[in-house]
């Protein structure tokens, strides 16, 4: 029996990996919406058209990205959806096997392939409608990507081989874009980039971070702005200045430093060592004395002893970050990283995570605990079960902690500042009451 049909203009596009993917398929949205094609992000209907947005990163959000694959051409095969065509990081790297391997999907394209996508639809990439973007998040916040690619060597990131060469994106257009989010109700903005403080080198000869976040400061509508991911060696410490001088400058900084060992950072090639890094955090920490510092540490290097996880583990005791997230060692290939033996057990990598990760969680027990009393502003996200649900200037969406005030006793709107006084606290999450007026 056939398949009912679905109508034709249906497209929905699946967003697997980083927030700068997720930018990538608004991007794709808006072109589509543009000419009047119908397009849902992430969803459970059936659709005439699927395009899998993928990520290529890890081992594991390289199998994700396959799984999905699969199912959606196990769909295709029992004709409940017409067209498959796959894009982002994995596809870009991989796109030789993929089509052997998948060849129910009807095409494939990179990271940079917007407009021979758009071709499939029969319609060309509208240039106008770059700093336009439809947001796919809730419609208080939204990521704003200031560059593409990464010039780094870090000897374990296939992240190059994906995105390319650094490219910085206008000052002039990122303000636009900014302006066109505002008018959409956007208040909180998450600048991302591979590598935030390398902005501007290839397009003004100089970095320019600490110029663009003035420019976006002056943007009628946006309330906060937070920083993702800057590269911790020669860090341009004025950035840390522009926070105290710009109100609207959350005082977060997502730096990922990725190990502690001497040793280990110069076989990952970080261009760093650990005294380095924290001087870096204590200078961060004396500029901006309320900063929440979030970073990630990448367990079981080619090489890393339990001597190196041991000076890791100490590292972690005494800087006592506000945020910290862990990630397990990926042996990729054609990175240099991947010349040497992956010699560290999948069971050892693990156990080294857990123990990082308990270290942590007293630290952020602890940190926790001190807000016990204190107000805070909170950015209102959501109502779940009993609870609206917000963020603090120190918390990202999905990644950071959150803060929980009773539904039953206030009626707080998604998107909206409150004062919340903390009540109390857990490992990673607060409560608290609404302060009148």
């Amino acid at each position: 029996m056939k398949t009912k049909q679905i109508h034709k203009s249906t497209v929905n596009v699946v967003t697997l990996g980083c927030s700068k993917n997720l930018v990538d398929s608004e991007n794709l949205i808006t072109q589509l919406e543009a000419n009047e094609i119908d397009v849902s992000h992430d969803s459970n209907e059936l659709s005439d058209v699927v395009v899998v947005n993928t990520c290529g990163f890890i081992d594991l959000a390289k199998e994700e990205s396959i799984n999905t694959i699969l199912q959606y051409a196990e769909l295709k095969k029992e004709e409940k959806i017409q067209k498959l065509y796959v894009t982002g990081c994995l596809s870009q790297r991989y796109k030789d096997n993929l089509e052997a391997e998948i060849p129910e999907v009807d095409a494939y394209f990179g990271t940079v392939e917007l407009p021979a996508l758009l071709e499939k639809f029969e319609i060309d990439y509208q240039h106008e409608l770059v700093g336009q973007r439809s947001i796919t998040t809730p419609a208080h916040y939204a990521y704003l990507k200031i560059s593409e690619g990464c010039n780094r060597t870090c000897s374990f990131c296939a992240i190059p081989l994906m995105r390319g060469k650094h490219i910085s994106r206008s000052i002039e257009s990122l303000v636009t874009e900014a302006k066109n989010l505002a008018k959409q109700g956007v208040k909180e903005l998450m600048l991302i980039a591979q590598e935030l403080t390398y902005y501007g080198l290839d397009l003004y000869k100089e970095r320019r971070l600490a110029e663009l976040l003035d420019s976006l400061c002056a943007v009628d509508g946006i309330e906060w702005i937070r920083l993702h991911y800057a590269y911790p060696s020669k860090f341009p410490t004025e950035i840390f200045e522009v926070m105290v001088r710009q109100p609207k400058i959350c005082n977060y900084l997502d730096i990922p430093l990725q190990h502690a060992s001497d040793n280990v950072l110069q076989h990952m090639r970080r261009q760093i060592t650990q005294a380095e890094q924290r001087a870096l955090i204590n200078t961060a920490r004396q500029i901006v004395p309320d900063i929440g510092i979030r970073t990630t540490m990448l367990i079981g290097y080619p090489g890393e002893t339990e001597e190196d996880f041991d000076i890791l583990c100490n590292f972690v005791r005494d800087m006592k970050f506000e945020r910290l997230g862990v990630f397990l060692y990926s042996h990729e290939e054609d990175t240099r990283a991947h010349d040497v033996e992956d010699d560290i057990p999948a069971d050892v990598k693990a156990n080294r995570s857990n123990r990082l990760m308990e270290i942590q969680q007293e630290i952020s027990f602890n940190k926790n605990s001190e807000k016990v009393g204190k107000t805070f502003k909170v950015l209102i996200d959501r109502k779940e079960g009993g609870y609206f649900v917000g963020r603090t200037e120190y918390d990202s969406p999905e990644v950071d902690n959150e803060v929980l005030i009773e539904a039953k006793d206030n009626y707080l709107r998604q998107g909206d500042f409150v004062m919340i006084k903390i009540t109390d606290c857990e490992d990673y999450d607060l409560y608290g009451e609404l302060v009148e007026g």
